[in-house]
């Protein structure tokens, strides 16, 4: 199955959401959520990103996790990484019970492509305080791909994680899964880094992007959301409709994607130093705001 195969699969299986000019989406993905150890990523910026997520929160706004959010490749099961993050998850379950939580997978949380393991792991978590299960994300779905349709004007805008235009992470993920827990775990505490992810893979990621950019250029100029290869992507009306939302695993700081008003934009939230040497968490615009409507005619 080629790529663009795969990324048809996507389109075609993937959830569809109404949207209008008065919606309000963030998109993060590859937030790598880990166990706290020395090689969770996320570690470093879970500050910065629960400050985010709890702005998002109360602004009313949609949350779009596309892909890669919990790290399953270096740690065995869900339970020891909602224990290390049990407030974002927590927060998590408020978006999820208002009809808030759409949650994609990508090649580091395959695993979730199974019903059955989410509604196992994931439905419920047990709390030794009250010694009882409590209920976390009952009825929660994950899926491939999202596909935002606007009311109006019918522009469609899809959202997946981008690691089917990557062939190793797509098709030997168990594989890839393998070789983390056991070689590149151990080796990323002492700053020795994974070569099998394009992140950190210059020339892979350059071809990932360019098999996307081809599917996109197939699709008719389909305004496409993406991440895995962790690089924040905003084009230019006029240019391939190709954005990528960053990461979470940033040095000091988080991306996303913001999509308000009719209008998308590219976020980054960081830790910044007050004038009296106080520290605050600040977001930043980096590209945008840019009408949807821009990308429609190229």
């Amino acid at each position: 199955m080629s790529s663009f195969s795969r990324l048809d699969k996507a389109y075609n299986t993937a959830k569809h959401i109404s949207i209008n000019d008065t919606s309000k989406f963030i998109f993060f993905s590859d937030c790598h959520r880990g166990d706290n150890s020395f090689a969770d990523d996320f570690a470093n910026n879970r500050n910065i990103y629960f400050h985010a997520l709890n702005h998002y929160y109360q602004q009313g706004f949609q949350y779009c996790e596309l892909g890669d959010g919990d790290e399953l490749w270096e740690n065995l099961n869900f339970e020891s990484i909602f224990e290390a993050h049990k407030n974002v998850f927590k927060l998590l379950r408020q978006f999820h019970l208002e009809n808030r939580l759409h949650m994609v997978w990508g090649n580091h949380d395959m695993v979730y492509r199974s019903q059955a393991y989410v509604d196992k792991h994931l439905s419920s978590y047990f709390e030794p305080i009250d010694g009882v299960d409590k209920q976390l994300f009952e009825g929660l779905a994950y899926n491939e791909a999202l596909v935002l349709t606007h009311e109006k004007t019918g522009q469609e805008i899809f959202c997946t994680h981008g690691h089917q235009a990557d062939w190793w992470n797509y098709r030997c993920w168990r594989i890839g899964r393998f070789l983390v827990r056991i070689l590149w775990k151990p080796l990323q505490v002492v700053g020795i880094a994974d070569p099998t992810s394009p992140a950190k893979n210059y020339k892979e990621l350059i071809r990932i992007e360019k098999r996307i950019k081809r599917w996109i250029l197939r699709k008719d100029l389909k305004i496409t959301i993406a991440g895995h290869t962790h690089r924040p992507r905003f084009p230019e009306p006029g240019q391939i409709p190709f954005f990528n939302d960053g990461s979470c695993v940033h040095p000091r700081s988080i991306t996303g994607i913001e999509v308000e008003n009719g209008q998308i934009t590219l976020i980054k939230w960081q830790i910044a130093t007050k004038p009296d040497g106080t520290l605050q968490i600040v977001r930043l615009v980096l590209e945008g705001p840019q009408k949807l409507t821009d990308y429609i005619d190229n």
